[in-house]
């Protein structure tokens, strides 16, 4: 590993903002240091060619911002992550090049460790896409530098969550569910939907902002943890009961009135495809009053303009917490233009979900 100097050390540079990068292929590192040094903000002060050596790094250097590989000798990525937001905390971007099953599992267990988000890999200098990826790199390295994290605990063997139990209220009729989520999203989602039983009897929809590449290991991992089904959805597919359908990479997703599916390729709806604003104004014209939408952790106002669609067509609003949220851009929003019904944390939007379909409650 290699590293610059100590955090104390340097004079001028203190306002910079402090990135180690941890990649165990040498021209990747090369690379990522090169788009992030060209940055005048930022300063890479030190390298990791696996994740030990980035614990290690990161638990001395204390930098601002930690860039994260996934797939790495000695510990992964996710091994690593998981080890830094228990013993040094602070923001870790993930950036992997492979979309590989295995490979987007760990990077979605990641997430669910404390990793923010989840970025495509420069394929190098002179690629076409080269310009467009750096610039992503640097933009997303300086907004997670700003995110608030939290420290995790160290969990012991057999250490989990009680069980929910169920008491009767009475149910609203729910014909189907909507989820918007962006940065912090994907451990998100698996918190909310690992609460609902098997048998859960309403279709629910999801627009994840995620790298292109990756959606696909999203659906898996959730598929593979949850009791209810996951997919990635399909054009003309009716919906049915237990089954959460994710947006794919590159296409809107909404529905018609008679539960089918409808994929869109129509322009990006402000910078985004799959839109959030897209999906909730769908449901909203497909099932108005019958609608249940929920609004996630991320940055940004998308969904804000679809939820209103909602809110006046009678269907029901909740947004995630900001204490719950790893940004609270979206949720924060969609609460500021007063759209919202009710605003909870992550146990409490899996309890919503629950009372609103099913007419069963968490005890407190």
């Amino acid at each position: 590993c290699v590293c610059e100097n100590s955090p104390t050390a340097f004079g001028e540079h203190e306002t910079m903002l402090r990135v180690v990068v941890v990649d165990d292929s040498a021209t990747a590192r090369e690379c990522l240091v090169q788009i992030l040094s060209a940055d005048p903000d930022i300063r890479v002060v030190g390298v990791a060619k696996n994740g030990l050596e980035g614990v290690r790094l990161t638990q001395q250097l204390l930098p601002n911002v930690v860039t994260m590989d996934i797939q790495m000798p000695v510990m992964n990525g996710f091994e690593a992550t998981r080890e830094i937001m228990i013993t040094s905390p602070r923001p870790i971007v993930i950036i992997s090049s492979s979309t590989r099953a295995s490979d987007s599992e760990n990077a979605m267990r990641a997430l669910k460790a404390g990793a923010l988000t989840l970025i495509a890999k420069p394929d190098g200098p002179g690629t076409e896409r080269y310009e467009l990826v750096a610039r992503q790199l640097v933009e997303t390295v300086k907004t997670m530098a700003d995110v608030k994290v939290i420290r995790r605990r160290r969990r012991a063997d057999g250490d989990s969550r009680e069980p929910i139990h169920l008491a009767s209220v009475s149910a609203r009729q729910v014909k189907v569910i909507a989820i918007a989520a962006s940065t912090g999203g994907p451990p998100a989602l698996q918190c909310v939907l690992s609460k609902l039983p098997k048998d859960f009897p309403t279709p629910i929809l999801v627009v994840q902002h995620l790298a292109p590449g990756f959606i696909d290991g999203l659906a898996s991992w959730l598929d593979s943890s949850l009791d209810v089904r996951v997919k990635i959805a399909a054009s003309g597919e009716a919906l049915q009961p237990g089954h959460v359908y994710i947006a794919p990479d590159d296409r809107h997703l909404g529905i018609n009135k008679h539960g089918e599916i409808c994929l869109s390729s129509a322009p990006a709806m402000d910078g985004f495809r799959p839109s959030a604003n897209f999906l909730f104004d769908s449901v909203a014209k497909a099932f108005g009053a019958k609608a249940l939408t929920v609004i996630m952790t991320g940055m940004g106002r998308d969904g804000v303009k679809g939820l209103r669609a909602v809110h006046e067509a009678g269907g029901r609003v909740i947004a995630q917490d900001a204490l719950s949220s790893v940004v609270n851009g979206m949720p924060g929003a969609a609460v500021a233009a007063n759209v919202v019904d009710e605003v909870l944390d992550l146990d409490g939007i899996a309890n919503a979900l629950q009372v609103h379909v099913q007419g069963v409650r968490s005890k407190e």
